[in-house]
């Protein structure tokens, strides 16, 4: 199976149902055993970065995460994405989970598109650019659109980068490691069928299937 992590916070259920009408196993759970015997790991996340750390901390997962992370197949999603960094300015500095060297940064106030000031969350549709080749990402043409809430982002180093995304700064939307491994600041179940394709790729690597 494949374990999406609660704790407390996260778009759960549409993952969750995504990947069963994908046909794929899954199972929403806070339970270390769960975690430690699925095939993959999805780390989802919506909400304030400090009060997911210590969510984490009071489950006891933030051991069980860097126990697991580089030994399964893992997805951090949104907030899941930037929780994998040493720390970040919201409410902070708060302390991530530090599995990658970066900083979780606030958009610049006044960002502008054609003198126009840009909302601050930057909040529906956005393109991403591809920086690196990986397997989760396969079938998805670059320049494709994916569906974003945030008012935080990633900087970390560019061996890190698999695309980017431009909102008044060009910033990380997504990263990879050893191809087993992808964050992204976009919700790929909010994403229609390209967000799909995503999950599909991710459950496929977990199984040990090929990609399509």
């Amino acid at each position: 199976m494949i374990s999406i992590i609660d704790y407390g916070m996260g778009n759960l259920h549409s993952v969750y149902n995504a990947l069963k009408t994908m046909g794929f196993d899954a199972v929403v759970t806070s339970e270390k055993e769960d975690i430690y015997k699925s095939k993959g790991v999805i780390l989802p996340g919506v909400g304030a970065f400090p009060d997911c750390m210590n969510n984490l901390k009071k489950l006891g997962l933030t051991n069980v995460i860097k126990e697991i992370i580089f030994k399964k197949p893992f997805l951090g999603i949104c907030l899941g994405l930037q929780l994998l960094f040493k720390e970040s300015e919201e409410f902070g500095p708060a302390e991530g989970l530090g599995i990658f060297q970066g900083r979780v940064r606030k958009f610049p106030e006044n960002m502008k598109i054609n003198n126009e000031k840009l909302k601050i969350p930057h909040m529906g549709w956005n393109k991403i650019s591809k920086k690196s080749d990986t397997p989760f990402l396969k079938g998805i043409p670059d320049n494709t659109y994916f569906y974003f809430v945030h008012s935080f982002y990633v900087e970390c180093d560019d061996n890190l980068i698999a695309t980017t995304t431009y909102y008044g700064i060009n910033f990380v939307s997504s990263i990879y490691w050893q191809d087993t491994l992808f964050a992204c600041q976009f919700h790929p179940e909010k994403s229609q069928k390209y967000g799909l394709k995503i999950l599909e790729n991710f459950a496929n690597i977990a199984y040990g299937r090929n990609i399509k």
